[in-house]
């Protein structure tokens, strides 16, 4: 599948893949700053964004997606780093393309399963019905009786746009997420990597816990953790400056 993808900078290729329900606009401010350093590729994956619908979704399907826009894009040797299910996609890449990536960045993701925690989200976009809409506002509403955290709400509203006039619309596909919610948050395959790598995690996320570590090590000998005070899992929203200090900080090491 051909994705959408935007570019910024010069210099080695630095590649950023979203979350679960998030798309490339969500990292513009800190691909700008990394564009100072590198050409930073911002992707839109399959189902999300400005990318195309399909009703296919695994992570080897997105493997296969990746790769294709590196073939096409002449990208060789990234900087790969992923967030969410975007850091398990990235983590799926380096096992399929092992000794490919320069460096891989995990952020507030784990290699384990994970329980199924998204119904409250997944119960909003049911409730709300886009065709009986007239404002943003209205769709705010419903969202705020299902999801408490104000951060969260305008990180879904950010995937609400009118589509025609009077006509509002997702930019993600919510029924084919849904459908492959299990796929989504399964445990990544057993490999050993070699790839230098960075996990960052928040504190106040459950993603990554103390007991996860040895088995991250385990997966990934070369590798580097940094924990990141009064940050959930948007760490990078949470604690922009943190967060990038321990990205450039690996990166340019």
């Amino acid at each position: 599948m051909e994705l959408y993808y935007r570019q910024l900078g010069e210099g080695k290729p630095l590649v950023i893949l979203h979350g679960l329900f998030g798309f490339s606009d969500n990292w513009q401010t800190h691909a700008k700053k990394l564009a100072e350093y590198y050409e930073v590729t911002l992707v839109d994956l399959r189902n999300h964004g400005h990318s195309d619908w399909s009703d296919e979704f695994s992570y080897e399907l997105m493997v296969s997606d990746l790769h294709e826009l590196f073939t096409d894009l002449q990208i060789e040797h990234p900087i790969l780093l992923g967030h969410s299910m975007g850091g398990k996609l990235a983590m799926h890449y380096d096992g399929a393309y092992p000794n490919y990536l320069e460096k891989l960045i995990v952020v507030d993701m784990g290699i384990k399963a994970y329980p199924p925690h998204h119904e409250h989200i997944l119960a909003a976009m049911h409730a709300i019905d886009l065709k009986s809409m007239t404002a943003r506002s209205q769709a705010e509403a419903i969202l705020k009786t299902f999801v408490e955290s104000e951060g969260i709400r305008q990180f879904l509203l950010k995937n609400l746009y009118w589509e025609d006039k009077g006509k509002l619309a997702w930019r993600v596909n919510f029924p084919v997420l849904e459908a492959n919610m299990s796929e989504i948050l399964k445990s990544l395959p057993a490999f050993e990597s070699f790839t230098p790598t960075l996990f960052i995690r928040g504190l106040l996320s459950n993603y990554i816990l103390d007991s996860d570590i040895a088995s991250l090590e385990e997966q990934y000998p070369d590798l580097q953790l940094v924990s990141i005070e009064n940050a959930g899992h948007w760490v990078h929203a949470e604690a922009p400056d943190a967060f990038m200090d321990a990205v450039l900080s690996f990166c340019l090491r």
